[in-house]
């Protein structure tokens, strides 16, 4: 039996969440994804993010943090996140 665990992944591309953050992207690529979900709301009995900030990080490691941050934006749901996330990393 192979015990390797797997990323989610999204269009191809891995989705990992860990709270409020959520990441788009293979680490190995230029850059990835960093989707914070910033307010949520109650539909139908569930949390549903309905204002998430999203940012293109480059993941070179020798670049200070400001400078990592590459492109920025808000969103009023994931969905619109995930949309633009795909455009950022142009993915179709």
């Amino acid at each position: 039996m192979d015990n390797k665990k797997s990323f989610f992944t999204y269009k191809g591309l891995p989705l990992v969440r860990k709270g409020d953050l959520i990441y788009f992207g293979n680490m190995y690529d230029d850059h990835i994804v960093m989707i914070e979900i910033l307010s949520k709301e109650k539909q139908g009995g569930i949390d549903v993010a309905n204002k998430v900030r999203i940012r293109k990080v480059a993941t070179d490691m020798t670049l200070s943090p400001q400078e990592q941050i590459v492109k920025n934006a808000e969103k009023s749901s994931l969905y619109e996140a995930l949309d633009v996330a795909c455009a950022w990393l142009k993915i179709s």
